[in-house]
Parts: structure tokens; sequence; C-alpha cells
């Protein structure tokens, strides 16, 4: 049956059905939808919009239905147009007339947005516990591995040395962003919009701060078109979603090219690779791959919720149907990226001599040697600067590196240089100095690491 089956002298067309429908979309919402419905029947209650008894009774027969559909005793009608036609039809089956008098003072259009905050109130939770564990791993690594040498990159091109450690903190800070994010679009979302109705409120003396504390909420909405009519918060969770695909994807296209063999600064563990069908040899990164492949999908997501609110005028118009679709699977989509990049980031091997070795191969230390002539021996930069650059352009023609040029190699082009340039120039010593707040100083590395494990709380 219909909610609004009154008004019509004809039976919709099953293919208006079908595409009306959203209970294959809003059925994951039953728990919500019923918390809300019992909030709403206690507060008329209290209100005496209806009698008390008829109101102990809708919510004795909601918590039924919810432990039925739980317990798989019952199932959610795939026919029903959604999901809070089928449980207000379900209730009043079960106990009559009482039933029909749930939806006094509420509208579909105000009972949806109501659904929808309170069940990305609980999936966002979820999202930031998992972005927690993430941090935890990213900061086990770093403390690990705070004095791995490795070459850090511009360009992609070999750029000054730093440690791997230092390297996993980088996204570590990106996803403490990331949880920030959530947390003030939560706080914004913290709104109860029940009793706007379906645009202009109601004429019954609902107690919509009531209605607001049984449902957790620290604030009601304060008009009532605008109530039925936001989706700022779907918008801004999938931003806040899709911003961590983007550091996710950035780390992703980090460990697929550390895992190749041109780098081969990690290798994953098998229990988190593939291989091919036809080359026996490859060990292929494809959860990698498909966290980076992901990002497009839920970037997709955040364009299909702005595009539909970009033109609608007020109050509710049935574009916004689109919203659950389009927000669920953007939440869903990282859930299911950080399920396995959590345990395969823990199990991964990190070849600390490969990456000791590129770094030495790739004049990192250039800028050291520079800064060497300007502290040690009293040089302009911008002289230091044209004097490293033709060091490294003869340690290439000749196949060295600067710690093996000899040191009368450095002396015919600046007679300034001694012993000490072997000191200046050593990696370690280089990333040891490096003490400068946010800088990959080992000591530094290992204090951020504990750093924002307090801020993350340990599991």
């Amino acid at each position: 049956m219909k909610l609004w089956k009154g008004r019509f002298q004809k039976e919709a067309d099953p293919k208006t059905n079908d595409f009306n429908s959203s209970i294959s979309i809003d059925s994951r919402m039953y728990r919500e939808d019923i918390e809300g419905s019992i909030a709403h029947a206690s507060m008329l209650g209290e209100c005496g919009i209806i009698e008390q008894s008829e109101s102990e009774k809708i919510c004795a027969g909601l918590r039924q239905i919810r432990e039925e559909l739980e317990s798989g005793a019952l199932t959610i009608d795939p026919d029903a147009e959604d999901i809070h036609t089928f449980i207000e039809g379900e209730l009043t089956a079960r106990i009559g007339d009482a039933g029909k008098r749930l939806h006094t003072a509420r509208s579909r259009n105000d009972q949806v947005a109501l659904d929808v905050r309170l069940t990305l109130r609980g999936e966002c939770a979820g999202l930031k516990e998992q972005l927690k564990s993430l941090i935890r791993v990213l900061c086990g690594k770093a403390e690990q591995y705070s004095e791995a040498v490795m070459p850090g990159y511009t360009h992609l091109q070999r750029a000054q040395p730093t440690t791997f450690g230092h390297h996993m903190m980088a996204y570590a800070e990106m996803l403490l962003r990331d949880l920030s994010r959530f947390d003030d679009a939560l706080a914004r979302m913290d709104v109860m919009p029940l009793g706007s109705g379906a645009l202009a409120g109601t004429t019954y003396p609902l107690d919509r701060e009531l209605t607001a504390k049984l449902l957790g909420f620290s604030k009601v909405s304060q008009n009532s078109l605008d109530g039925v009519s936001d989706r700022d918060f779907c918008a801004e969770i999938a931003f806040a979603v899709s911003m961590a695909m983007v550091h996710l994807s950035r780390l992703c296209e980090e460990l697929v090219l550390w895992c190749s063999w041109e780098y081969k600064f990690i290798e994953l563990d098998d229990a988190f690779s593939t291989g091919s069908s036809i080359m026996p040899q490859k060990k292929n990164p494809d959860i990698a791959e498909l966290i980076r492949g992901k990002s497009g999908r839920v970037f997709g997501d955040l364009m299909g919720l702005l595009t539909m609110m970009k033109g609608l005028p007020l109050a509710y118009n049935k574009d916004m149907q689109e919203d659950k679709e389009a927000v669920f699977d953007a939440v869903d989509t990282l859930k299911l990226c950080l399920t396995p990049l959590i345990p395969m980031l823990q199990t991964m091997t990190v070849l600390e001599d490969t990456m000791r070795n590129a770094a030495a191969r790739g004049f990192i230390n250039a800028t050291d040697c520079a800064d060497y002539l300007v502290a040690e021996k009293g040089l302009p930069f911008r002289d230091a600067y044209k004097i490293t650059g033709e060091l490294v352009a003869l340690c290439i023609a000749k196949g060295l590196t600067l710690e093996t040029l000899p040191l009368e190699e450095y002396q015919k082009i600046c007679d300034s240089f001694d012993e000490g340039v072997y000191q200046a120039i050593s990696l370690e010593k280089c990333v040891g100095g490096r003490r400068v707040l946010g800088g990959p100083a080992p000591e530094n590395v290992r204090f951020q690491a504990r750093r924002v494990l307090e801020l993350v709380g340990k599991e």
C-alpha cells in the first residue's frame, strides 16, 4: 500500500514503482529509521499529541520489528517503496490503528533527513576508527625505521636524504587532517531536522528539543525549509572521504613504485599480493592499485552530489533520493579500501640496504656539501651552490659519488675543501643534522610518532 494512494484513481505502472523505489538503497537505514520513530512516538506521547498507551504500544512494536530484522526472523520486502513505508506498514499490521498514528506530525521528508544523518553519524564513527588504526601502523613503522636512510624526491628525481620513518609520518599527518575533517563535518551535521514536516513545520505542539535529546543531537534545525532540503552534510562527508582517498591513493602509488624491481624499497607480504595468469615470476601489488583506482569512483560520488544539489529550488525534490546512493557508496568504498590496506602495511618488509644504496647514488647530499662550504669555510651560498654543481658534474663524468670522489678532485675545483667534507656529506649526518621541527632527524621522527599516537590513542 502506497502512503499517497488516496489521491490517485488508478494503480501506478510497475515501471513507475521500480523507478521510484529506493528500498534497495535505504534498507540499510532500518535501525536508524526505527530509532527515529521510537523517539518521535515517545515525544508524541509525552506531549499528549497521542495517547501515552499508544505511544508505548508503538515503541514496543518497533523494538520487536528491529529485533526480528536483526535476527533474520523478519526480512525486508524488496517490493516496498522504501524502508520507511515497509516499517510503518509492518507496524500497523501488527498493532492495528495505533501504528497509523506514528506518522502524526511527521513527513517522509524530515524522516529521511533524520535517517541519513543518523546513518552517516554511525558510519563516520567506524571510518574514524579505521583511520586511527592506519595511523597507528604508520607510527609504528616510523619508529621502527626512524634511522633507515632513503632518498627523498621532488619531480620524481632524487633530491635530499630522508628516512623511511619520516616518510611514513608524512602520511600520518595527512590522515590526522582527514580525521579532523570528519570531526568538523559531524559537528555541522549535529542538527535534528525532525519536526520540519514536509517543508513548513506542523501545527502540532511538538517538543523538538526532547526528540533531539532522545536521539543524541545537540541542536535543532532552525528553518523547516532548510531542515528537509539540506544535504550539505552529505557533500561534506563525501568530500572528507574523497580527501582521505587522495591520501590513500598517493600512498598506494608509492607502494606500487617501491615494490617494483626498479626501486625494490619494500616487499609486500604474499598474503596481500597477487600473481599473473601467464607470467609465473610476477608478484603484483593489486590491492594498492585497486585503492588508487577506486579513488576516482569516490570523486565521482562527490561530483554527483554537488551536481544533484546545485539547481534545486526549495524545498524537497525527488532528485534528492540520489543522495544516499552516492554518499553511502563513498563511505563504503573508503571502508573497503582501509580494510586490507592496514594489514598490508603492517606486514610489508622494508629493504633498508636497497634504500641506503639508492640514496648514496643520487647526489642527494649535494645541498649538505654546499652548506659545508657556507658554514665551515665562510663562502656565500650562491658560490657554494655553483661549486657543488661542478662537483656533481665531475662525479657523473667519472662514475663516482660525492662520498667516493677523492679529496684532490674536490680541491681542484675549490681549495677550501678538507677532510671534513666527508663527514659533512655522510648521509646519516645529513639526516641526523636536520633537527629543525618537522625535519627527518631520527629523534624528531620518534617524537612525532609518539605525539601522534597520543592524539589517536593506543588500541
